[in-house]
C-alpha cells in the first residue's frame, strides 16, 4: 500500500483508502481521475492526496462492530434486543479534504462536516 498524500493510501486496481473518523476505520473505493471509462462502481477523484474530492457520495453499509480499547474488532457485532446484528450506515461526501456525513449515518458524526484525518499508522 502506497501513500497518496497525507489522507489516502493507494493500492492496485485504482483502489484508494481513507480513514473515516465516524466509523473509526478505513473505507475503500475505486477512484480515478478519469472515471468516464472506469469499471463500476467508480468515483471521480481530483487527484489530490492531501485535499481529496470524490464524487458521487460514498455509501458504506454493513453490521456495526464491537471494538476493543485499541480500536480493534473483537469479532462480535452490536446486537439488538432480539440478538440480531444492527446495521451500520456511513454516507458521506468527501470534498476538498473535508468529509460531510449525511444524516442517514448511524454513527455519532451524522449531520456533521469535519476535516478528513491524516491516514493513521505512518508516525
Amino acid at each position: 500500500m502506497a501513500a497518496l498524500g497525507t489522507k489516502l493510501r493507494a493500492f492496485e486496481y485504482d483502489m484508494v483508502m481513507f480513514y473515516c473518523p465516524g466509523c473509526d476505520e478505513a473505507h475503500t473505493i475505486r477512484a480515478r481521475t478519469d472515471a468516464v471509462n472506469a469499471p463500476r462502481p467508480s468515483w471521480t477523484f481530483n487527484g489530490n492526496g492531501d485535499a481529496p474530492t470524490f464524487t458521487p457520495s460514498i455509501l458504506v453499509t454493513g453490521m456495526q462492530t464491537i471494538k476493543d480499547a485499541n480500536g480493534e474488532w473483537t469479532g462480535e457485532w452490536v446486537r439488538d434486543a432480539d440478538g440480531k446484528g444492527v446495521k451500520g450506515i456511513c454516507h458521506s461526501f468527501v470534498t476538498d479534504g473535508r468529509i460531510q456525513f449525511l444524516t442517514d449515518c448511524t454513527h455519532a458524526l451524522a449531520g456533521q462536516t469535519v476535516d478528513l484525518p491524516d491516514y493513521p499508522g505512518d508516525e
